[in-house]
């Protein structure tokens, strides 16, 4: 039953059979909807797709005849107008009002102070909260306060974001910080789940499975993709949040959209929470570096620079525009003798791999975009192959270069643009940074 409770499920996700199934719903205790309605056009009630281009149809073995479905959510199980979507209606759960749930020992610095009762206070003002830190500012630990508050009260607390990489690199850090509270990390392939907890991390994409669930919720990276582009996600988002419910929006690069929201009270930390401010990106041209790649070619400047970096026992990440150019540039680099791993978003090892660079098993690590933010590493150095290619726009390249001197120990490091010509998205993060170390007093 408790797997039920706060969600939106199809007959087959619900470990009921037919006849319990009835009993619920005569009792009134569980309530079935079309799972797709006609709301002027054809919507999606689960992930809330009204794009016609984004339905087709099958013929359907349990309705024997030709069946209209979502293609828009077809990752978590095949939806169509035949079927039906059931909740709950009956007892809510109940969770406990921890005391002290919160075991963490650190020390905020006064702009994480500011921006942590800013959060706090969403636990009884119901308001939404668009915290705007820098890579490195700390968010995860200006969290905790607020999140400590929503406990204490017997609240139900959401934390999603919107990569898988970024719920396993959270998930251990709020479980050693409040580990007498039940928590759980929910994404796709995860096997050790409690759809009853108090606590709950997930992808974005994992809560269009919730309805009405949760008091308290935490947005990360909304300007990242997939939620930036994807309608669907913030429709889970408000589909999975109570009518008294706050949202607190995380973002180092904001858009202009979220910046400009009247109904978003806004909270900024200009500053890394060491107190050093961001490394500073440098342009290197190194000429048509992918004709020079694809001639199996590794152009002067990046070898000459892994070269001195590696030397000097530095661990290092080197972003590529795209996963045809990672797999040329990997052959290249391991013909000049560069021992190095790769990893891409469909790269089944590619959770292993990070893990074996965290713990500084490897030294060269060489990545598409799925590692520009949400991860990371004590000491680390980037580089940026083709930094003038349309994928690395002012916000992913800020991420990237975000990457670098995260640890008080090591809080600088080089970042390096390689290009063929400097593109306006590359000045504009340059600038970025620039204004971002301004408002932090350097």
């Amino acid at each position: 039953m408790h797997s039920l409770i706060g969600r939106r499920l199809l007959q087959s996700e619900i470990p009921f059979d037919d006849d319990q199934i009835a009993r619920f719903i005569k009792k009134g205790m569980l309530i079935n909807e079309r799972a797709l309605v006609d709301r002027g056009s054809i919507t999606c009630l689960r992930c809330g797709n009204q794009d016609p281009h984004l339905f087709a149809s099958h013929f359907c073995a349990k309705c024997q005849k030709m069946c209209t479905y979502c293609r828009h959510c077809l990752l978590l199980g095949k939806i169509s107008e035949c079927q039906m979507l059931y909740r709950w209606n009956g007892p809510e759960l109940s969770f406990p009002q921890h005391e002290h749930p919160l075991q963490w020992e650190g020390k905020l610095s006064s702009a994480q102070k500011r921006a942590s009762d800013a959060v706090a206070k969403t636990v009884q003002e119901q308001k939404q909260l668009l915290l705007w830190a820098v890579c490195g500012a700390g968010k995860t630990e200006v969290l905790f306060e607020g999140i400590a508050r929503a406990l204490s009260a017997g609240k139900r607390v959401l934390v999603a974001t919107p990569r898988t990489d970024v719920v396993k690199e959270l998930f251990p850090r709020f479980k050693k910080s409040f580990p007498r509270v039940t928590i759980t990390a929910l994404y796709g392939g995860n096997r050790h789940r409690r759809f009853d907890a108090q606590f709950v991390v997930a992808t974005t994409h994992q809560v269009m499975r919730y309805y009405k669930a949760f008091d308290w919720i935490v947005v990360d990276e909304v300007d990242a993709f997939p939620f930036s582009f994807d309608k669907s996600l913030r429709y889970a988002i408000n589909e999975a949040k109570k009518e008294t419910s706050s949202l607190i929006y995380l973002s180092a690069t904001p858009s202009k959209e979220w910046l400009r929201s009247p109904d978003i009270e806004q909270m900024k930390i200009p500053k890394r929470y060491h107190g050093y401010p961001l490394p500073i990106p440098k342009f290197k041209w190194c000429g048509n570096w992918l004709k020079s790649v694809k001639k199996g070619h590794l152009p002067k400047p990046i070898r000459n620079w892994l070269t001195a970096k590696l030397k000097q026992q530095k661990q290092v990440l080197l972003f590529v525009p795209s996963i045809h150019i990672l797999r040329t540039l990997s052959e290249v680099l391991q013909s000049n003798s560069f021992q190095h791993d790769t990893v891409h978003a469909a790269d089944n090892r590619r959770h292993a791999l990070i893990t074996d660079f965290r713990e500084q098993k490897s030294s060269l690590l060489v990545t598409t975009t799925i590692l520009e933010r949400g991860v990371t590493f004590p000491d680390v150095q980037v580089g940026v192959v083709g930094a003038e290619q349309d994928i690395f726009t002012e916000a992913a390249l800020v991420q990237i270069a975000g990457r670098v001197g995260r640890h008080r120990d090591w809080p600088d490091g080089d970042v390096i643009f390689f290009h063929y010509g400097v593109s306006l998205e590359m000045r504009r993060a340059y600038t970025h940074i620039n204004l971002m170390n301004r408002e932090g007093g350097f």
